[in-house]
């Protein structure tokens, strides 16, 4: 039941993230008996109502239904203000510019609310209010989301961009240290008596003995390793460095080619390792990974026209907090005359 109760709850809360600002009327005056007006934006009111139900939301979303610290409710309070305000002026841009709803997306992102919960009679009883709601929500995020991609296009780069951003990001396209080892595992059960693991590191250290004496450790491996890579040898391949266990790859790092490491345990037994090669980190070419260039630079040149369009919006807009008129040209996550932390 109370799975029920929180399902309904947060779909409650999806609806009021989603449309909050319009679900207002236009202008102040209409919206008086809804509740006391927090925002107007271009005429257009947010109710504190609205205000409060989306930060409840966030903090929901953020801190897992834990009380937001002191120290981090004045920065998200801006955030929402910001999201509630920028979506009221993505919204006005986007019919501006003549774009609708898509109907057919909506249709089945409605009915996968009403297929979720057509079983639970808490949503029966809930639904007559809330489908309405949701429905003009999700028309409203149809239509932001067609003005984001539209906005995010940009053309190919140039030469001169595409190796300019490969050479001011370099980490992005080098290929990091590989190390390729070769294990022999003397597997334990991890619920096994400490006598268990006692015995398997007796046994590694004896197969450390033998390697150092210069047994071959792929004749080893096959005889002595339960792990699948027995079969190889113990040859495990190239292994990336920060794929391996903290403690593995703590004691192979100092290893030389060639070295075998001291026992190791792990959850699945003692192990003994080797490495065989060191591979230093590699600067790709820009030949290599052109088409990952491209699709990065891209990515990034998107990012910047969408927030420069979100900050034109609010640059040439009336926005009014709590009445008071924001100063001109107050960009996304900046205060102006006055701050929402009610």
């Amino acid at each position: 039941m109370m799975r029920i109760h929180r399902a309904l709850a947060s779909l409650a809360t999806a609806a009021a993230l989603l449309a909050p600002a319009c679900w207002a009327a236009t202008g102040p005056e209409a919206h008086g008996a809804a509740g006391a007006v927090f925002a107007v934006v271009e005429g257009t009111a947010i109710s504190t109502q609205e205000f409060e139900a989306a930060l409840a939301g966030a903090i929901r979303q953020k801190f897992y239904h834990r009380r937001a610290p002191e120290e981090q409710l004045a920065a998200l309070r801006q955030e929402v203000t910001d999201g509630l305000v920028n979506r009221v002026l993505l919204l006005n841009e986007a019919r501006r510019r003549g774009i609708r709803p898509d109907e057919e997306k909506v249709r089945k992102e409605v009915m996968a609310y009403e297929q979720r919960y057509r079983d639970q009679p808490q949503w029966q009883e809930a639904r007559v209010q809330l489908l309405p709601a949701l429905t003009r929500a999700l028309e409203e995020q149809s239509v932001i989301t067609q003005l984001e991609t539209a906005t995010r296009v940009v053309p190919p780069p140039d030469e001169i961009g595409l190796g300019a951003y490969y050479e001011s990001h370099p980490e992005q396209f080098t290929e990091p240290e590989r190390v390729r080892l070769s294990m022999i595992l003397l597997k334990v059960d991890p619920a096994a008596p400490a006598a268990a693991w006692e015995q398997a590191l007796a046994q590694s250290q004896d197969v450390v003995k033998q390697l150092t004496a210069g047994a071959d450790f792929a004749e080893l491996a096959r005889l002595h390793s339960g792990d699948s890579s027995a079969r190889d040898g113990g040859d495990l391949g190239y292994r990336h460095r920060g794929t391996l266990p903290a403690g593995v790859e703590t004691i192979t790092g100092k290893l030389a080619p060639g070295a075998i490491s001291e026992p190791i345990r792990l959850l699945e037994g003692i192990a003994v390792f080797r490495l065989t090669e060191r591979k230093a980190a590699q600067l790709r070419s820009l030949k290599d990974v052109r088409s990952n260039v491209a699709e990065l630079w891209a990515r990034e040149q998107g990012e910047i026209q969408w927030r420069e369009l979100t900050a034109q919006l609010r640059a040439s807009a009336e926005i009014r907090i709590g009445g008071e008129l924001l100063r001109s040209g107050a960009m996304d996550g900046s205060t102006a005359s006055s701050s929402p932390a009610h």
